[in-house]
């Protein structure tokens, strides 16, 4: 395929997709340090615990992220900037299993 537009889903709601810089590790850790001070775990203003005190607040990072993305093809290539890249953020602290649903259309 060389035109054509992908699209990347996860299947959860305690993790996002980003595009953001792929070049320097600290943009991700700063970005993590970003939503630990706007949204942080154990926040008593959240009743939604059951799974821990990083429950809530990662429903709200994802609210605050993205669950899809849509990437163009370009000659045989994804269309992403020098320094992009595709992350799965995870915002739980245990890890866990996750889905992603990859769709292709093009020619």
């Amino acid at each position: 395929m060389s035109t054509g537009l992908l699209t990347v889903y996860i299947q959860h709601t305690s993790a996002s997709l980003l595009i953001n810089e792929n070049y320097d590790a600290d943009v991700m850790a700063d970005l993590e340090r970003f939503f630990a001070r706007l949204i942080p775990d154990g926040d008593p203003l959240f009743v939604h615990t059951i799974e821990g005190p990083d429950d809530m607040p990662a429903h709200v990072r994802t609210a605050l992220t993205q669950t899809h993305l849509s990437i163009p093809l370009l000659n045989g290539k994804l269309a992403l900037g020098t320094w992009q890249g595709i992350f799965l953020y995870e915002h739980r602290h245990e890890p866990a299993t996750r889905r992603l649903v990859v769709h292709l259309i093009g020619e």
